[in-house]
């Protein structure tokens, strides 16, 4: 394994850090704002919707931009806006200065999020074997640590605006540092194209990426759940404390990082397919579980299955989009992280009016359906043969496929500047 290859690993690490920290930061500090500026709880809700249309415009735009200039280029202009905007909103002086601060923070992210996802899937080429939820666990922890931060600041009393703006120029500087580790060239840009075929626009999407992307829908729209109801669930079915209720999202997040830790592990071992089906299978019953849990102790338990079952699956999707055709992996990224943040988005709007025919807790049968529907559409994460093939050409004598697992055992390594082989999605189930 070369080098480079295991420095743009770390830089990847770097991104993913940095971006899952700029966002904690600006959450943590989203009551102050919403204080300074002197708008209602409703206005903010609306107004973090721009937010999230930000976002959705980012990843779109920048996912073909990735495949045409290369991720070296894209990931860290994409990252210096996503730092740069995050002390907007502590400058804006109204709900209008705000929301354009919340739209230019959210393409930053956007364009961020596309495209240092499609320059991991990149180096997990490199490396032939699974590594892509280490970087979404990075991204995890990044966020905790930003709690933790935000939260000694806030009691020193430092201001919000002096909060954002540091973190905004260590961002910045992260991201500068980081720049020239990042793999050149685009992503296999010497790889014929695939029998996938290109995918630059929506119409020239492959129907598998647009499966990945419903399934990255309804899986991070249950995600959603869990960030947006789990406390309120405990507190209003259960009656559980303030602090205690507390525990159900720290549980299921904790569970998140610690599962996506080892997730590459487990995936080496019997592929992406197993993963995404047994892992939305247990997150399945993990919800119904909570859904019916007659006491605190066994909801706290069925959110920390809950976060187990789902924290491998969204990275699996990513990869697989990624992989399914090299030379248009920021496309096919942009496609499945752009409906998988709609439904994230879609989460509150679904489950919050559900509320007005039963309680809270029955509305998580919804989310629980659509893991089940993850589980029994798991086998779209295995590619199909001739997409594994390399062409006859180039096909080696040996075998007609090299798989991770091959490559581990042999102890073989991608060079930046060689064709990288494909991950190998058709593993044991």
């Amino acid at each position: 394994m070369t080098r480079s290859l295991q420095s743009a690993r770390l830089a990847t690490f770097a991104y993913f850090a940095l971006n899952g920290f700029v966002l904690g930061v600006w959450i943590v500090h989203i009551p102050a704002i919403e204080h300074r500026v002197g708008i209602s709880h409703a206005v903010l809700g609306w107004l973090l919707l721009l937010l999230g249309a930000g976002a959705f415009v980012g990843m779109q735009l920048v996912g073909p931009l990735t495949d045409r200039f290369g991720a070296r280029r894209v990931v860290p202009l994409s990252a210096a806006l996503c730092s740069a905007a995050l002390v907007l909103p502590a400058l804006a002086g109204n709900a209008w200065t705000l929301g354009v601060a919340l739209l230019v923070f959210g393409v930053g992210n956007g364009s961020l999020d596309v495209s240092m996802n499609a320059h991991a899937v990149q180096v997990e080429a490199g490396y032939r074997r699974p590594i892509m939820s280490a970087f979404h666990a990075v991204f995890s922890i990044g966020g905790v640590l930003a709690a933790l931060v935000g939260a000694r600041t806030l009691g020193w009393g430092w201001s919000t605006t002096a909060t954002l703006g540091v973190v905004s120029l260590l961002a910045l500087a992260v991201a500068t540092v980081a720049a020239p580790a990042l793999l050149s060239g685009r992503a296999a840009a010497s790889t014929p194209d695939r029998v996938t075929g290109r995918a630059g626009t929506w119409r020239t999407t492959p129907l598998r990426i647009w499966a990945l992307a419903a399934l990255a829908l309804m899986l991070m729209l249950s995600e959603g759940v869990a960030n947006d109801w789990s406390v309120l669930a405990m507190r209003d079915v259960l009656d559980a404390p303030a602090a205690t209720a507390a525990l159900a999202y720290g549980t299921f997040a904790t569970a998140m990082t610690i599962g996506r830790l080892l997730t590459d592990r487990v995936a080496a071992r019997f592929g992406p397919v197993a993963i995404v089906r047994y892992g939305s299978a247990l997150a399945a019953l993990a919800l119904v579980a909570v859904a019916v849990a007659p006491s605190i102790p066994l909801a706290i338990a069925g959110w920390t299955l809950f976060g187990i079952g789902l924290s491998g699956t969204i990275p699996q999707l990513f990869s697989a989009a990624g992989h399914a055709d090299p030379t248009a992996a920021g496309a096919n990224v942009s496609r499945v992280a752009g409906l998988g943040y709609l439904g994230v988005l879609a989460g509150p709007a679904v489950i919050g009016p559900l509320t007005h025919f039963m309680p809270l807790n029955h509305t998580f049968f919804l989310p629980a359906a659509f893991c089940v529907v993850a589980a029994l559409s798991a086998h779209i994460l295995r590619p199909a043969t001739a997409e594994l093939r390399p062409p006859s050409d180039e096909r080696p004598a040996a075998s007609v496929r090299t798989g991770p697992v091959e490559s581990a055992r042999t102890g073989s390594a991608g060079r930046v500047g060689d064709r990288p082989r494909r991950i190998d999605h058709n593993m044991v189930e």
